[in-house]
């Protein structure tokens, strides 16, 4: 699915005086069970990046995330939400049970939250960047961790409608 190129069409809000203009945009799996709003710093591309491993790739997931930015996740019903791990087993793949799409993935480091958001599940024509390939086949999982704080979104709140 080609991301580039696709025209800006998500709402702009003045945020606080620190933060000048967010650009806002909503997400959600198919069904809508779990829904985001993702407030996004002015100024910053909006970079998909596709992950190597097979999970991301047989689910057609490209993430983003920025340190700057906020998401507040909605879960409709929990029950049918399933919370998939693998690997280094320190993130969380937030699956649809109903649709099966999978709008977001979160990690606790040092006991925080941080999380990426599925670009291919925003609603809306967002402008986005070029995706970038990456592959973290290999990374020490101090190393991971450290990566997530770092360009993750840094400010995450999930919670039950």
């Amino acid at each position: 699915m080609a991301l580039a190129g696709r025209t800006l069409k998500a709402r702009y809000h003045r945020g606080l005086a620190d933060e000048g203009v967010i650009m806002r945009i909503h997400g959600a799996c198919h069904c809508g069970n779990i829904a985001f709003d993702l407030a996004w710093p002015g100024g910053v591309a909006v970079t998909p990046r596709e992950c190597a491993c097979a999970f991301c790739r047989k689910h057609g997931a490209a993430w983003t995330g920025h340190p700057d930015a906020a998401v507040d996740v909605r879960v409709g019903d929990d029950a049918s939400v399933s919370r998939y791990r693998f690997g280094t087993r320190t993130a969380d793949f937030h699956v649809c049970a109903q649709c099966g799409a999978v709008p977001v993935c979160t990690s606790l480091v040092d006991g925080k939250t941080y999380a990426v958001v599925n670009v291919r599940l925003f609603e809306g024509d967002v402008a986005l960047a070029e995706p970038a390939a990456v592959d973290f086949d290999g990374e020490e999982e101090g190393d991971r961790l450290a990566r997530r704080a770092r360009n993750w979104i840094s400010r995450v709140a999930v919670h039950d409608e």
